[in-house]
């Protein structure tokens, strides 16, 4: 049974995937990532389903990295970290390949993997007042193994202006970034999702699948080399003394030595 995440489908098709760690802001842990990576399997393969709408509970969508799987990162050698930024890819190309639109419901802030949740979305719609960031670099790290959907999503001249600088930014600059398809009130943020998922209750469900397929094809490619590749990259992050001081300063509630 779900721990991390709930899962309803309604009369018509549409499924309801949400990350249910609201005390923890909806940061990712192992079990989380296992779940989704479980639930995409299962939502994709059920001809029930016609549209799945990711969202958040609580206050956050996703805060990113959660706390004890971070710490767990920091204290492990190579082959652990490996193993773990695996599990990150594995559960975003699981939703990234799922054959059903992906609709993201983004009722409050991301950070980090949280962004790569917004990416691998078809579209997704936020509420005005909400804050993003993608802020490893703070800590030293890299986006990598979300860096492949964050640069398909928005396009790397769009990616350039936040990939690296951690800085954060509003609800109505992910739309013009491409992170966002619209910003809009809270109060209507759910007319909003709706708006997005109607088209499809009108189209072939196996046509859907098969345009999903070929723009992924015709996009970007996210293949084995280059989840690799983002692994590697992270990896040699961890190694660095960079990494060691972000982290170490990050757990401490202390400036990095290179914050001034």
């Amino acid at each position: 049974m779900d721990e991390t995440i709930r899962i309803a489908v309604d009369g018509r098709g549409v499924a309801t995937l949400t990350l249910a760690r609201e005390d923890k802001h909806n940061a990712l842990n192992a079990a989380m990532m296992d779940e989704l990576t479980d639930a995409a399997a299962r939502l994709g393969a059920d001809p029930a389903v016609r549209v799945v709408v990711l969202t958040g509970a609580g206050a956050s969508f996703c805060a990113g990295g959660d706390l004890g799987w971070m710490q767990a990162q920091r204290d492990a050698d190579t082959a652990g970290r490996r193993r773990e930024a695996g599990r990150l890819a594995g559960m975003l190309g699981a939703l990234n390949t799922l054959p059903k639109p992906l609709i993201g419901r983004v009722q409050g802030q991301a950070f980090g993997g949280g962004i790569g949740l917004m990416a691998v979305c078809d579209v997704a719609v936020g509420v005005t007042g909400a804050r993003f960031g993608l802020t490893e670099t703070r800590l030293g790290l890299i986006p990598a193994t979300i860096g492949p959907y964050v640069v398909a999503r928005m396009g790397e001249a769009m990616a350039r202006r936040i990939f690296m600088s951690a800085r954060l930014f509003e609800a109505e600059e992910a739309v013009t970034l491409g992170l966002l398809a619209r910003a809009v009130p809270p109060e209507a943020l759910d007319a909003a999702v709706a708006a997005e998922v109607a088209p499809y209750l009108a189209c072939a469900p196996g046509a859907v699948a098969d345009a999903k397929r070929l723009l992924r094809h015709l996009g970007p490619p996210i293949d084995a080399a280059v989840v690799e590749h983002t692994i590697d990259a992270l990896i040699a992050r961890w190694d660095s003394p960079e990494a060691a001081e972000g982290i170490a300063a990050f757990f401490a509630r202390r400036k990095p030595d290179w914050a001034g």
